[in-house]
């Protein structure tokens, strides 16, 4: 089969396609054909060495995939060959075929097309997890999203309109908010033009935000710290900025709050559960019009490297997908 091969640590442009033997699933995993994968934040990490798992080299980045089953192990769960499924990796999608544990395996629903459904199943788990679980988001609460028009950020504003919550999408540009705009955020900061902390003021009525959804970090992170409201919640989802940032304990003191960490991918294997609920809720309002991911660019297996810089590099709107098949 052939695979996109990282050799080396290193950026985007040293992958290399290769064939290489298909993966034998054990016998509690399927085997993938992969006909397309997501492209998401960590695959910049783990071919730069700077992810918190490392696979032996030389390894297939790519960290969620759909496609179909075409192997099954004793102790995979309920899937047979030909079912449709989504699959989060961790690190494997970006060839033909990949062999995956049954538990991180879901259905794809019947409307939903594998390049859709390649672009759903980390977001908006990890927006679901951090919003439901973890941020406890209500009703009438508000709701700041930072990165808004990134692969999470649109998913956790989608959610939190449909959690009921009033939503604020902060992005860098007029270009990325009115992305943020189209999936239903009622106010917008550009934390290019002004200051994130008095824009969550001024927005809030001096309030602040009851949750914060931050996959950014660095600065705005010690911006956003200021704007929680009483008993708020700030939902740390990762570091795309590239600093992890530090926090003063006494905001959190003075605020009543609470900083939470979002770890989806180990939420999924300890509470799967609990995840597959989330899903289901996910899928029916995908089914309700509600979710509507945004995939805004397709590349195929020769150019996946292309993709994973032009996600590092922050200029990706939505969703990157690399078409397999």
């Amino acid at each position: 089969m052939k695979a996109v091969l990282c050799k080396a640590h290193g950026p985007g442009s040293d992958l290399v396609l290769e064939d290489v033997a298909s993966p034998a699933p054990k016998n509690n995993e399927i085997l993938l054909e992969v006909h397309a994968a997501g492209v998401n934040f960590p695959d910049t990490l783990i071919i730069e060495g700077k992810y918190q798992f490392q696979p032996p080299m030389p390894f297939s980045p790519g960290g969620e995939a759909a496609g179909v089953v075409r192997g099954v192990g004793e102790k995979a769960g309920p899937f047979k060959v030909g079912d449709r499924v989504m699959a989060l990796t961790g690190w494997g999608s970006f060839a033909e075929q990949v062999a995956v544990p049954g538990y991180n395996v879901l259905p794809v629903p019947d409307a939903m097309d594998f390049q859709t459904a390649a672009a759903f199943g980390m977001t908006y788990g990890t927006s679901m997890h951090a919003l439901t679980q973890r941020g406890q988001l209500k009703p009438g609460e508000t709701l700041l999203v930072l990165g808004a028009s990134g692969g999470v950020g649109l998913a956790a504003v989608e959610i939190g309109k449909a959690l009921g919550a009033k939503v604020i999408a902060a992005a860098s540009s007029a270009e990325k908010l009115a992305v943020a705009r189209a999936a239903g955020a009622d106010e917008l900061i550009d934390y290019s033009q002004a200051s994130l902390k008095d824009e969550i003021k001024r927005l809030t009525g001096g309030q602040g935000a009851d949750v914060i959804f931050d996959p950014v970090g660095g600065d705005l992170f010690d911006q956003a710290v200021r704007g929680l409201a009483w008993n708020g919640r700030l939902l740390v989802i990762g570091f795309a900025s590239g600093r992890i940032p530090e926090l003063p304990a006494n905001l959190v003191l003075l605020k009543g709050a609470a900083v939470l960490g979002v770890f989806w991918g180990a939420f999924a294997q300890r509470q799967p559960a609990d995840n597959v609920a989330n899903f289901k809720q996910l899928f029916a309002w995908y089914a309700q019009g509600k979710l509507k991911p945004l995939v805004s660019q397709v590349y195929p297996l020769a150019k996946a490297g292309e993709a994973i810089e032009q996600l590092r590099q922050r200029k990706a709107l939505g969703k990157l997908v690399v078409a397999v098949r």
